[in-house]
């Protein structure tokens, strides 16, 4: 008998998420299941339901079924990566398909786009995805995925998922949308016609820093779907049972400390936007964003990360990072601590982000007492 109604809020689902979900019902930590291999019955079958860790395992099979819950979907697979996850997308098409991403897709995606499925025979092209106009002048007949992300990462630009769907159905194409920034807890892409979420797991579902994943959740068993399952089994592009373990641990907490990061990121870049030294605040939530009213019609917030661009460029940008005390320098986001990047360095002289721009990944922290650290960074920077 389920414990909770299927009524029961996302931060209910959410919290329940891992408490009996395979082993022991009683148990509310579940068990951590470290076998690859699981022995047939006298007869020949499997009436445990597991065969081999590549192709399933009790861990993973647990985070997949509360992920497709709190994403609305069908099914959910788990990854090794977020990276992972994108790619066997883009490896269940066909030499000669066409794919239409977002311009300012995060750095990893363009990158494994061009130097990977170019040369094997994927047809890409970019566009502004905030633009319908932009996204429908992409489209081709042989278009197969629309990819976009939103918000982006680190410009923060929104595009319309409705609208992005519509356009992508029309066409003969499937829309896959990364929710990694806001997750389900702030929006639910398959719910404005979206096919596919993708999630790089590591940052706000495992909410800790200290375990690596990415999961799908499909709105259909569709075709697609069946080849993104056979290409993870027969590559073995799955997380560990510890991996799915600490992730779904991650879980049970994710709605308050979402709720906590998104309304501190706004009280931030609200103090950032009124600012001398700040020249502009790349923020959703801001009335300011030039895609605030689409924003707001389709999620409940843009999450815990935003940027923010510096009058004086990039000397200025990385002096304020260097000063900054509770704000730890490094890549990623989603965990209890905040985080400055200058990502223009990060990713290199093929980098699209302008050298003006930090990106803030806010964390659990008292937001006065952010504010306080940025506050004298800028001063003093």
């Amino acid at each position: 008998m389920d414990r909770e109604p299927s009524s029961a809020s996302i931060a209910t689902r959410a919290a329940h998420a891992g408490g009996g979900a395979h082993g022991d019902a009683r148990s509310l930590a579940p068990p951590i299941d470290l076998s690859t291999t699981f022995e047939r019955d006298a007869g020949g079958e499997y009436s445990g339901g597991f065969i081999y860790a590549r192709d399933d395992n009790p861990n993973r099979r647990a985070l997949e079924s509360a992920l497709a819950e709190l994403e609305g979907g069908v099914a959910a697979a788990a990854f090794a990566s977020g990276s992972a996850a994108a790619m066997t997308v883009f490896q269940a098409l066909r030499p000669g398909d066409h794919v239409v991403a977002a311009h300012d897709s995060y750095y990893s995606i363009r990158q494994m786009l061009d130097d990977v499925f170019v040369p094997w025979g994927l047809t890409v092209t970019y566009a502004d995805c905030s633009d319908l106009d932009a996204l429908a002048g992409a489209l081709r007949p042989s278009t197969r995925i629309v990819f976009i992300e939103t918000p982006s990462n680190p410009m923060m630009r929104v595009t319309d998922i409705a609208g992005a769907a519509i356009l992508a159905h029309e066409a003969g194409a499937l829309l896959v949308c990364d929710n990694t920034l806001p997750t389900p807890v702030l929006q639910r892409p398959l719910e404005h016609g979206a096919d596919l979420v993708v999630h790089a797991t590591t940052k706000y579902l495992a909410g800790n820093h200290d375990t690596m994943g990415g999961a799908l959740v499909g709105a259909r068993h569709d075709e697609l779907w069946q080849r993104i399952r056979a290409q993870q089994r027969l590559g073995g592009a799955i997380p560990s049972p510890f991996a799915s373990w600490l992730t779904l641990r991650g879980v049970t907490s994710l709605v308050p400390r979402v709720r906590w990061q998104n309304q501190s990121a706004l009280a931030i870049a609200r103090f950032l936007a009124d600012h001398p030294a700040v020249r502009d605040v790349l923020c959703p939530d801001l009335p300011s964003h030039p895609q605030h009213a689409i924003a707001a019609k389709q999620s409940a917030g843009s999450g815990g990360l935003f940027s923010f661009r510096l009058r004086g460029g990039a000397e200025k940008a990385l002096s304020v990072a260097s000063r900054l005390g509770l704000f730890r320098r490094a890549t990623s986001f989603g965990g209890p601590e905040s985080l400055v990047e200058h990502r223009a360095s990060v990713e290199g002289a093929a980098s699209k982000t302008p050298d003006d721009l930090l990106r803030l990944a806010i964390g659990l922290e008292e937001s006065t007492d952010l504010i306080a650290d940025l506050a004298q960074a800028l001063e003093a920077g």
